[in-house]
């Protein structure tokens, strides 16, 4: 049962708040918390730290000036967390074109751009709307003789002023509580008030006792917004009086409003401190005069502030919470939105980022970071923060023209996850119709022992020790191949060995079964291969010479290393099929054809 309110001792708290987007962040002394719900009803933390009063800098902790220097750094604090919160709950807008190219040029994240433009925007909108609107408003009403020959001209100009200011402001609000999202807002702004609330009442933070609190608090923002209307009547009095007596005015009441307008502009500083150091006075005490005095910006907070539901005020008390804890334990670590991507939108942000990409390839890029079989992307919704990240960080790889493989840092052969890097050929899938070819071979055959010549990332070897009882060796020209091959090895558990060899040089002894893909292209087609064959791809596993057949007649002049009765099986470039039969016209050779009826593989037997 919750604590009767009234029988509570008020224990003041510095922790101030902010209502955003669906939900609340709260500041500490040390450290800020914004707690917001997700489309998928969990709630989602990110916090941060901040530099404490003593941390600061002397000058921001001096009265009046600190009140400028806090309002400057809500506005961009609030602004940047406001947009946080949008991304959170689904508005993922992507940065313009002009946008992009300032980032990329100036190298500044687009976010911050954004957020900047958008607080500049908006101070400028505040100022036009609240500043040069009721001034310039006032100045057309004090045309009529009546108000202009006013004995009290000065102070009479200022409450007016400050009138259609008020006014202004509450229409605004009136205005816009009108749409669904901000209506939101101001409850989630009472939601805020109330567990504060709850906390200076002593009460413990649940849903049960921050629902009894009022929705009201002595230092909200929008008492702070009565307070500048009001400062703003005395002080801009004295400006009035000041431009009367320096003889700066006219007779042109449009014109003397334009003349007020950027001397008011530079007291508006003043204006923010004074507001500022009143609304903390009048925030430490409940004496009656105070209440008169807070009376009207409390008023003010029925239009800003609506009852909450108890899923809101669960967001509050979460972000309230963690910054108890934060200020509590300089340790603590801070954390970050679990931000929920829509799958869709990431498809998108991906193909945007690279061009030409398949949707194929896209599905690779998801199966990598979310774990999931390709069959099973379809009822994946939304990628997590961490999943998001992954896959633009692939897309970012993609973007300058790697292979997808490459980026991704593995491929799949055979059914076997392997690792792969710009040191070995990507294998293909017309490879695999090899390896199916020498597995068969092995256990039709009965063969029992097998070397793979130039092998590259491992691939066939792995997949016949892994599909045979063969004993398995393999070679490579390449140290860093070696080392591609030898992790694969590892990792998918085959038993092969892997030896530095130029061809047959360092291969010892002979074998029933020898296969290899040696390079094949003839070195003047290298330079017209894709962009992402031959600018990613080892050359050296590549270039086969004039005619691209160099090492087919190096492995025929070394066939000894093949025993009586073996297979030599060799995968070859388009149209070559013919000149492999000449290489190796002592032997019985058989040409076959891949999946898309391209002659590919030869078959050669040692009788």
């Amino acid at each position: 049962m919750a604590k009767n309110k009234k029988n509570c001792a008020v224990k003041r708290t510095s922790i101030g708040g902010q209502a955003v987007l669906e939900g609340v962040m709260m500041k500490g002394a040390t450290a800020i918390a914004t707690a917001v719900r997700t489309e998928t009803g969990e709630i989602t933390v990110e916090s941060k730290r901040i530099k404490s009063i003593k941390e600061r800098s002397k000058i921001t902790r001096v009265p009046f000036i600190r009140g400028i220097v806090n309002l400057v750094s809500q506005l961009y604090d609030g602004m940047g967390i406001l947009m946080r919160s949008a991304e959170v709950y689904g508005d993922f807008a992507e940065p313009s074109k002009f946008e992009k190219k300032v980032a990329e040029k100036f190298k500044i994240n687009p976010m911050n751009i954004i957020m900047g433009f958008s607080l500049v925007l908006g101070v400028l909108l505040a100022v036009g709307i609240f500043v040069f609107l009721p001034n310039f408003l006032t100045g057309l009403l004090f045309r009529i003789p009546a108000l202009a020959d006013h004995s009290l001209s000065s102070l009479f100009y200022s409450l007016i002023e400050g009138g259609i200011m008020l006014c202004i402001f509450i229409s605004y609000i009136l205005i816009v509580s009108l749409m669904k999202d901000i209506r939101r807002v101001f409850m989630y702004h009472g939601a805020e008030h109330k567990v504060i609330s709850c906390f200076e009442h002593g009460l413990e933070l649940t849903v049960e006792n921050a629902r009894t609190m009022s929705t009201q608090h002595s230092r909200c923002g929008t008492t702070f917004t009565f307070l500048v209307v009001a400062v703003s009547i005395l002080v801009f009095t004295l400006v009035n009086w000041g431009l009367e007596k320096l003889g700066w005015l006219t007779d042109n009441n449009i014109l003397n409003a334009l003349i007020k307008m950027p001397c008011k502009l530079i007291f508006l500083p003043i204006v923010a401190g004074i507001s500022y150091e009143l609304l903390k006075f009048l925030a430490k005490f409940d004496a009656l005069p105070a209440r008169i005095l807070r009376a009207p910006g409390m008023w003010l907070q029925k239009l800003t502030t609506k009852e909450p539901t108890d899923d809101m005020l669960e967001v509050s008390i979460t972000a309230f919470k963690t910054v108890l804890a934060l200020d509590a334990d300089p340790n603590m670590p801070t954390t970050k939105f679990d931000i929920k991507m829509p799958t869709p939108v990431a498809r998108k942000r991906i193909e945007a980022k690279v061009e030409g990409i398949d949707q194929s390839d896209i599905d690779w890029i998801l199966v990598e970071v979310t774990g999931k079989k390709r069959g099973e992307l379809g009822a994946i919704s939304h990628l997590t923060a961490t999943e998001y990240e992954s896959a633009m960080k692939i897309a970012d790889k993609m973007a300058g023209g790697k292979p997808l493989q490459y980026a991704l840092g593995n491929t799949e052969f055979y059914g076997i996850r392997l690792a792969v890097n710009e040191a070995v050929l990507i294998p293909r899938p017309e490879t695999e119709l090899l390896a199916e070819k020498a597995i068969n071979a092995i256990k039709e055959k009965g063969y029992t022992s097998c070397h793979d010549l130039c092998t590259g990332s491992g691939a066939i070897a792995i997949a016949i020790a892994k599909n045979t009882s063969a004993t398995v060796s393999a070679s490579d020209v390449s140290v860093p191949a070696l080392e591609v091959a030898k992790a694969n090895v590892l990792s998918s558990g085959a038993k092969v060995k892997c030896y530095l060899s130029d061809m047959f040089k360092a291969v010892d002894g002979s074998f029933d079964l020898i296969v290899s893909n040696p390079p094949y292209i003839p070195t003047k087609d290298v330079i017209d291969l894709d962009k992402k064959v031959k600018d990613f791809e080892p050359t050296l596993a590549l270039d086969g010479g004039a005619d691209g057949l160099d090492f087919y007649r190096e492995i025929a002049k070394n066939l000894d290393h093949l025993n009586e009765g073996g297979t030599l099986l060799l995968e070859f470039g388009i149209g070559q099929g013919q000149q492999i039969k000449e290489i190796f016209s002592a032997y019985s050779v058989e040409i076959f054809k891949d999946l898309e009826g391209i002659e590919r593989m030869a078959v050669v037997t040692r009788n």
